[in-house]
């Protein structure tokens, strides 16, 4: 029996990139808006470096560091 690779329609294509951008998008609008409820200053470099950031799993550590964070910095503060 041989085994193949799963793929679905789109894998590896423009559409597939189109929906990871769209969910990096997301992240990015997600993280700014929780540090805006929570009244913390983002300044426009954090602003920027959030926006332009394509790694999800990033986002994803970003993300919950806003839930806690005191200001936009921690955000990136264990990164070297």
């Amino acid at each position: 029996m041989t085994l193949r690779p799963s793929r679905f329609p789109g894998s590896g294509t423009l559409i597939e990139e189109t929906r990871i951008k769209g969910r990096t998008e997301g992240r990015a609008e997600d993280i700014l808006r929780i540090l805006d409820l929570r009244a913390i200053d983002i300044p426009e470099a954090a602003r920027e470096r959030v926006n332009a950031c394509n790694d999800l799993e990033l986002l994803g550590t970003w993300f919950d560091r806003a839930l806690t964070a005191t200001n936009a910095e921690e955000l990136f503060a264990a990164e070297a």
